[in-house]
């Protein structure tokens, strides 16, 4: 994903309530963030409801400071009859400087469900 031209699904400002004792940003904090772009993907997508149901493992490049600014970029990867993987990543850029690197990156399986929860078709 080349991130430079294109609008993020999640822009925001890492805060001091999202840190670890050691004062980077949670992991689980950017992890939620991530999640919550691919899900406003999937939704949009499937025009409904879709649920998170797989992830795939990440890694941290860098750590996320207070302060930072954190763009979520995503992209969908490939559909299926009732699921979607969306291809997600993560980048900062420190207040006052306009260079942005990537912290991570991870793939997201969504199945779209209809109103009793069960798999409906991804109509895309």
């Amino acid at each position: 994903m080349d991130q430079a031209h294109r609008d993020p699904a999640i822009r925001v400002t890492a805060m001091p309530a999202d840190t670890n004792a050691y004062g980077d940003i949670f992991g689980g904090w950017l992890l939620s963030m991530m999640d919550s772009a691919a899900g406003l993907t999937a939704a949009r997508y499937s025009h409904g409801r879709a649920v998170t149901v797989a992830m795939d493992g990440m890694q941290f490049h860098e750590p996320v400071k207070v302060g930072d600014e954190v763009s979520v970029y995503t992209s969908i990867e490939r559909v299926g009859r009732t699921s979607m993987t969306i291809a997600v990543e993560a980048w900062r850029r420190a207040r006052h400087v306009d260079h942005a690197a990537k912290v991570t990156q991870a793939k997201f399986t969504f199945v779209a469900i209809d109103e009793a929860g069960r798999p409906r078709p991804v109509e895309g």
